[in-house]
């Protein structure tokens, strides 16, 4: 087990959600924009608000593949299988606590259920597993953390 490869793993990782989620949107599939979700918290202005998210995805891939090195390593196990366990898990706190509770509550142009016709939000809340983005939302959200949590162990377990 590799705490580095957990690292490379996340960088890994969070590429594929990133470049899966921007597919996602490309193809008409989805409306989430994860760059400009979290980007718009530290600016409003929308190039420089989806470089600042792109940066945070990876700061928080990264902060995610930490945690999982710390369960591989308290549980002493790691690999694809395992990974891809935690991604499931993942995909339901980002989905559920993170898109729901935290980030509405920290995001200063996030639309809120309590707005009213004077406040003019940025940007829309998620919802429940992110379904205010459209309903294939919710399968890309949970597909592409499983494939980070696969990556991520597999990569903290050396690939085997």
């Amino acid at each position: 087990m590799s705490v580095w490869g957990a690292l490379a793993g996340g960088v890994v990782g969070t590429a594929v959600i990133s470049i899966g989620f921007a597919f996602g949107q490309a193809a008409g599939w989805s409306r989430m924009d994860v760059p400009l979700l979290l980007g718009t918290a530290l600016a409003e202005d929308r190039n420089r608000a989806r470089a600042l998210g792109l940066l945070l995805h990876f700061g928080f891939g990264l902060l995610f593949a930490l945690a999982y090195a710390g369960i591989f390593v308290a549980v002493d196990r790691a690999g694809w299988l395992f990974g891809m366990a935690l991604g499931a898990v993942h995909a339901g706190l980002v989905g559920g606590a993170l898109a729901n509770l935290i980030l509405p509550a920290l995001h200063p142009r996030m639309g809120r259920p309590w707005s009213d016709a004077r406040d003019t939000p940025l940007i829309e809340p998620p919802g429940f597993m992110l379904l205010n983005y459209g309903a294939p939302t919710v399968a890309l959200l949970v597909v592409l953390h499983l494939a980070y949590g696969a990556i991520v162990g597999g990569f903290a377990a050396g690939l085997s």
